[in-house]
């Protein structure tokens, strides 16, 4: 890494720099010193920048598992709606047909109830399965949201270890500079 090049070659300069007698100072060539500063300013900035896309990637991926677990939550939704759109048409249906039968066979009752008893477990029945589906749902998008939550912690851990390691590097130039060799 050319960031740990230059802050050999800048140790290098302050190691050859002429002692100061009576005191902890070195006299350096101010010119190669300063060549030295102005690269490693250069070299620093794409290390952070590296990171800053590595943070930004894994906020984009968190957004996007978030936006496709609304997606899920929004789709079981719908399907559930349907289904008991679908249950509440068929037992209309069935009920339909229930009291025409009934007006036609005025003393059989019997089959009266027994569509209506039919229509209303059939309703309930399609309620069962839309709660199911919007839970079912619900439990894919807590699923996928953890699994995205884990993805970035192990992206942000990476990163802090990367940022670490730089600042290590830098803290070690920096006490080779101010420790005078």
């Amino acid at each position: 890494m050319e960031t740990f090049h230059l802050l050999d070659q800048l140790e290098e300069v302050i190691g050859e720099g002429r002692r100061l007698p009576m005191s902890g100072g070195v006299v350096v060539a101010r010119q190669r010193l300063l060549d030295l500063v102005d690269q490693l300013r250069a070299a620093l900035p794409m290390e952070v920048y590296q990171a800053r896309e590595l943070l930004q990637a894994s906020q984009e991926m968190m957004a996007q598992a978030q936006a496709e677990a609304a997606r899920i939550v929004a789709q079981a939704q719908q399907e559930a709606e349907e289904v008991v759109a679908r249950a509440r048409q068929e037992a209309a249906r069935l009920l339909a047909e229930a009291q025409a039968e009934a007006e036609r066979r005025l003393a059989r009752s019997e089959v009266v109830r027994e569509a209506q008893e039919r229509a209303r477990l059939l309703l309930q029945e399609a309620e069962a399965q839309a709660r199911q589906k919007v839970e079912e749902a619900h439990q894919e998008a807590r699923r996928q949201m953890e699994e995205a939550d884990a993805y970035a912690l192990r992206v942000l851990r990476r990163l802090l270890g990367e940022l670490e390691q730089a600042m290590a590097a830098v803290r070690r130039g920096i006490e080779a500079l101010e420790g005078g060799g």
